[in-house]
């Protein structure tokens, strides 16, 4: 019989493709993967450390695999695994211990641990602030979506005083553009109709790959996606940036090619100035607000997405008014709100000031109320208009749901073989997280 394996992931959508990856690896040394809650003869849990959350969600997962399958062999990966190792260790059923590269190895480290039948752990986190090459593992099979994540960058040297990725993930590391052609063609062959474009660090890539002089950027990875397979891609769309690595070519490449999704997510993270500067952002809200402004006019119809913690240390009622006020302006499609999370490690959390969990609490639902009354306004600029839709999955209701390229949630009556493909719909009224529309025209 083939051996079981059984994935899962926590976190942000870069764990999200590292975990695809590691699926592939197995499927192509000969392993069946099943659902996590099901018995399996090896469990990986992909962690996430961006909070103390995170890590305590990563323990519950591992002694839940153990407790499903005390034979299996569990292998540990990602941030929580890199940051704390000897931590890890100590969690009663771990076999195999993986940071945040070597990840390649996922499958002969879980068969070595089996060899000698689970009596020495095997511990292969290595120190990643030395790490200089992008970790380039090509999908060995296709992803069971219809959106396809394609990582092109790696590590962080930002440093924000809230943050414990940069020291999870390293130095600043970029896929080559050959590489990045070479798994476009291959995504586009399988038959995804989007891509989207995820980094540790987005807006940084290239900064690793220039040092001939050339200028190698974001623009440059987003060209080659777009010209690769004979340009045969439908829609690209870019994950988180930082608002300041917005350039005014990629807001032209926006403009001209109508497949670049008009959809951003620049994290805000607060709108007063002094709390911007205290999580050692760079910029101020009045530079964020020009370059949106900016964008808006030249990409009409784009959606602006957003994040922001709430109740960072020092943060006062009057920080947070302004924060709301800032907010309220600036016409947010969606905002993804965070209560600040004191994370071990960070200068943020010796900070003094700390912000009690019942200001917090309060200060999260004061602005999810401004949020999505803001984003209704967003939605209720495009009733009644048609959109080009990717349908992604389809509901026992007899309805289809997928995105429009500017990211707007869509409904309309359908079926399976809705899925995948994209059609043109009118967005006849507003409907649980966006719209029910009727379908028009089917073109893909």
């Amino acid at each position: 019989m083939m051996p079981q394996v059984a994935l899962t992931t926590l976190g942000c959508k870069v764990n999200q493709f590292e975990t695809e990856v590691m699926e592939g690896l197995f499927k192509a040394r000969g392993y069946e993967v099943v659902n996590f809650d099901q018995h399996a003869d090896v469990y990986v849990i992909n962690t996430c450390s961006v909070t103390n959350l995170g890590e305590k969600k990563s323990r519950q997962l591992i002694r839940r695999a153990s407790r499903q399958n005390p034979e299996a062999i569990i292998a540990v990966a990602g941030c929580y695994s890199q940051l704390s190792p000897d931590q890890v260790s100590q969690i009663p059923g771990v076999d195999v211990i993986v940071g945040t590269q070597d990840r390649a190895k996922i499958v002969e480290l879980v068969e070595a641990a089996a060899a000698n039948n689970r009596a020495a752990q095997v511990n292969a986190v290595s120190d990643i602030m030395h790490a200089k090459e992008f970790e380039d593992i090509p999908l060995f099979s296709m992803p069971g979506r219809k959106r396809a994540f394609l990582k092109i960058q790696e590590g962080c040297t930002n440093f924000c005083t809230y943050c414990i990725i940069p020291y999870a993930r390293g130095p600043l590391r970029s896929r080559s553009l050959a590489s990045i052609a070479a798994e476009t063609e291959k995504l586009v062959t399988a038959g995804f109709s989007e891509i989207v474009l995820t980094g540790i660090h987005l807006g940084a890539f290239g900064h690793d790959l220039s040092s001939d002089g050339s200028e190698i950027t974001l623009v440059e990875a987003v060209e080659t996606v777009l010209n690769a397979g004979g340009g045969r891609l439908m829609r690209l769309r870019l994950g988180s940036l930082e608002s300041i690595e917005v350039s005014d070519k990629l807001v032209a490449l926006m403009q001209t090619d109508k497949r670049l999704c008009p959809h951003l997510h620049l994290p805000l993270q607060a709108g007063d100035d002094r709390i911007l500067k205290a999580m050692n952002r760079h910029y101020t809200t009045a530079e964020y607000q020009e370059l949106i402004h900016g964008i808006k006019a030249h990409v009409p119809g784009i959606a602006i997405t957003t994040d922001i913690i709430v109740g960072f240390p020092g943060e006062t009622e009057g920080m947070f008014e302004n924060t709301l006020a800032f907010v309220n302006k600036m016409n947010f499609a969606k905002v993804h709100i965070f209560p600040y999370s004191r994370r071990t490690g960070t200068p943020a959390a010796k900070f003094l000031g700390q912000v009690s969990e019942a200001d917090k609490k309060r200060r999260v639902l004061r602005l999810q109320q401004l949020a999505e009354r803001k984003s209704s306004e967003f939605h209720q600029l495009f009733l009644g208009q048609y959109h080009d839709v990717l349908f992604e999955t389809a509901e026992a209701s007899g309805s289809v749901s997928g995105l429009t390229n500017n990211y707007l949630r869509v409904h309309a009556p359908g079926n399976q073989e809705c899925v995948g493909k994209i059609a043109t719909v009118k967005l006849e009224r507003l409907y649980q997280d966006g719209f029910w529309g009727q379908i028009s025209e089917y073109f893909s």
